[in-house]
């Protein structure tokens, strides 16, 4: 998979799992904190840009919005690309299992 996304960013990535149930903003600002033990804490530009651009190529979608708080979710391609960079990584991770 061919992507000028890819690999995806610390951030993107919490933003896609965090996405994997529907959320709001600062929902998600949230979790991603709590994901990352407190080592990823987005500004509000920063979340809405990414989620913009996560938006922008299809990866999540606007579900609805509850007391004007626009609430996001990620789609199949979305899931698709998380899936990518799972076996990504755990290719990499294998990498450090052949020094033992």
């Amino acid at each position: 998979m061919k992507h000028k996304l890819l690999p995806l960013s610390e951030t993107m990535h919490y933003i896609l799992l965090a996405l994997r149930t529907p959320k709001h903003g600062y929902a998600i600002m949230q979790e991603v904190q709590e994901m990352s033990d407190m080592t990823v804490i987005l500004a509000p530009g920063t979340l809405y840009g990414a989620l913009d651009n996560l938006s922008k190529h299809h990866w999540i979608k606007q579900v609805d919005i509850m007391d004007r708080r626009k609430i996001y979710h990620i789609t199949h391609e979305g899931l698709e690309v998380l899936e990518h960079e799972k076996k990504r990584l755990n290719h990499i991770l294998s990498l450090y299992e052949m020094e033992d």
